[in-house]
């Protein structure tokens, strides 16, 4: 349980509680945000971006207790002058032994020309050998996902610390990712009350969503009302991060009162990819778990 603590950049607007009915949508589409012509945050609005590489969010102990800067690549459309601009994280995979905020480029450059401030962050990877493939994760895996979960709540919280200078709505940072970086995105949702020591003490580690393509955890434990929402994407053949984990995980939330949306692939397996179906319903999902109509435009 987490102990009561204070949720508001989780709370629901009444327009998302009446677009989605708190419903859990198995299979189902999330709808297209209404209104005429092009709408920012829902459609791009902007042909470039710009990236600034390599920025420093946090410090944290390697595998031996070294410490190591944690980086994060920004993304944002050029041209842009609005003032408080919503975030979205977005956290590569690799089954905590692999990858780099480089695999994220595409999302987070999707997300910048829709007027988001995009991110693509590097965090740990302490896992001994690739996690995935058993019915229960190792010690070992399960260390490296929480530690990942302190890296990218660090790098929250670095948005938040930076707010001024990079124009970021603070009420309005989400997080996103693949694989391990679906169950890093969907922790950072479920625990903020363990914020971890990864940089950025003094800021909230709460965010409002998150988006899961082929993640989940094999407990429920976490679990509560006033958690971030999720939209899940799950192939049904999953046997990496088995969609029974997903379902669950999803129908938890669901029963806890949270926004939820399951979005099952038939018979494909973890290796979704990030296909235009994929970018375009986390696209709709944001929009309203944000509530980015209210958004500054």
């Amino acid at each position: 349980m987490h102990g009561g603590s204070t949720r508001a950049a989780a709370k629901l607007p009444v327009l998302v509680a009446v677009v989605l009915a708190l419903s859990l949508f198995v299979g189902c589409t999330v709808p297209r945000p209404p209104g005429e012509g092009t709408i920012r945050y829902r459609d791009q609005v902007f042909a470039s971006v710009g990236v600034t590489q390599d920025l420093t969010y946090g410090t944290a102990p390697d595998g031996q207790g070294n410490p190591v800067d944690l980086k994060l690549d920004l993304y944002q459309p050029t041209g842009d002058t609005v003032s408080k601009r919503p975030a979205l994280i977005w956290v590569h995979g690799g089954g905590y032994v692999a990858g780099d905020k480089s695999n994220a480029a595409a999302e987070a450059t999707y997300f910048a020309r829709r007027g988001y401030v995009g991110v693509a962050i590097n965090y740990r990877l302490l896992a001994p050998a690739p996690c995935g493939g058993t019915p229960s994760p190792s010690p070992e895996c399960v260390a490296a996902a929480y530690a990942a979960q302190h890296d990218a709540q660090a790098a929250v919280r670095w948005l938040r610390a930076n707010a001024a200078t990079y124009r970021i709505d603070t009420s309005r940072i989400a997080m996103g990712g693949q694989s391990a970086g679906a169950i890093t995105s969907l922790l950072v949702g479920w625990r903020p009350e363990d914020p971890g020591t990864s940089g950025n003490p003094g800021f909230s580690s709460a965010i409002p969503a998150a988006v899961s393509v082929s993640g989940g955890t094999p407990t429920n434990q976490f679990i509560e009302a006033g958690d971030a929402s999720a939209l899940f994407f799950h192939g049904s053949e999953d046997h990496t991060v088995p969609y029974i984990w997903a379902v669950q995980n999803a129908v938890a939330m669901y029963n806890a009162g949270i926004l939820t949306v399951l979005e099952e692939f038939q018979g494909a397996g973890h290796n979704l990819g990030q296909t235009d179906l994929i970018r375009e319903q986390s696209d709709y999902f944001l929009y309203f778990a944000m509530d980015l109509a209210h958004a500054q435009q």
